[in-house]
């Protein structure tokens, strides 16, 4: 009998229709070579859930984790070519159908185009959604020609003609990477734009109970520290805190308005160690302990 048990224990023991949480990979870097950042994401997914089916499950929470790890599905990756927005469609299709029959896609990305392709899946499943990003810059960019990046999710989202964002709040923001225009535009579309010596737990937690839409959360690896999360597409000298960002995660994956969760910019070609790595699989960890804690306090 092992004794010694591991997420990959309990994953992918339940047929997916019967799952609440669906784990979707998206190895797609385009859009961060678009937007001239480091090539190299799209080789994440696979290794940020190796490394999180190595991970045990909470030891004073376990019979409420290994409860909802038995109900998460391991999707796979979803098919990525050198066409973003193509790429976009098809992740958009595989939220939308999650979303419609009440599952909770947690997607591993990728670059931050992901991003994009999350939001679009609440267009397809014709949902109103606020969106919560952590992340070092906007990511309001205008697209690269008629290319849609990893910098110009957020804008895209805003300016999409269904009316399906609600609201866009970043949290997190590096003030010497952030273009005045572009802060500005997110101000002037009603959204909340906070630098990183601004962030906390509190502001945050209060944005997700105003909320009168169900949220999607997007966590941009680069938003951490570079000395704690060093493999990423754009390096942060300064950023949060690990532990900061890990709490984050937790508590988005407690509030029940949160329907969905994404995790990108992970770089394993400038890693160290596995460090970055490793970081993101614990910030699913994380999200999957808070799903699992819904309705209860945390001791």
């Amino acid at each position: 009998m092992t004794v010694d048990l591991r997420l990959r224990d309990f994953i992918n023991g339940i047929e997916p229709a019967k799952a609440l949480v669906h784990l979707i990979g998206f190895p797609c870097d385009r859009g961060v070579v678009l937007n001239g950042g480091r090539e190299g994401a799209a080789k994440a997914p696979e290794l940020i859930r190796a490394e999180l089916f190595k991970l045990t499950p909470h030891t004073s929470y376990y019979q409420k984790h290994t409860n909802l790890l038995e109900n998460v599905y391991n999707s796979g990756h979803v098919p990525c070519s050198g066409d973003v927005a193509k790429n976009q469609q098809i992740l958009a299709k595989a939220v939308a159908d999650r979303l419609k029959t009440r599952k909770i896609p947690v997607i591993i990305g990728g670059g931050h185009e992901t991003a994009y392709g999350h939001f679009l899946g609440y267009a397809e499943a014709e949902k109103k959604v606020t969106i919560i990003n952590v992340d070092a810059h906007t990511d309001v960019r205008p697209l690269a020609g008629d290319e849609p990046h990893s910098g110009s999710p957020f804008r895209q989202a805003l300016d999409h003609p269904g009316s399906f964002c609600k609201a866009y709040h970043v949290f997190g923001l590096n003030p010497s990477t952030v273009a005045f225009k572009h802060y500005n535009f997110v101000k002037s579309k009603g959204g909340t734009a906070d630098f990183e010596r601004e962030v906390s737990k509190e502001t945050i937690l209060r944005h997700l109970e105003s909320a009168e839409s169900n949220i999607m959360v997007t966590m941009d690896m680069d938003a951490v520290k570079q000395s704690e999360a060093p493999g990423v597409s754009a390096p942060n000298a300064s950023g949060l805190k690990k532990d900061l960002w890990l709490e984050l995660a937790l508590e988005f994956g407690r509030n029940e308005k949160v329907s969905s969760f994404d995790l990108c910019e992970v770089n394993p070609v400038y890693d160290r160690d596995n460090q970055t790595v490793r970081l993101a699989a614990l910030t699913i960890w994380y999200f999957l302990l808070g799903v699992a804690l819904r309705g209860r306090p945390v001791e």
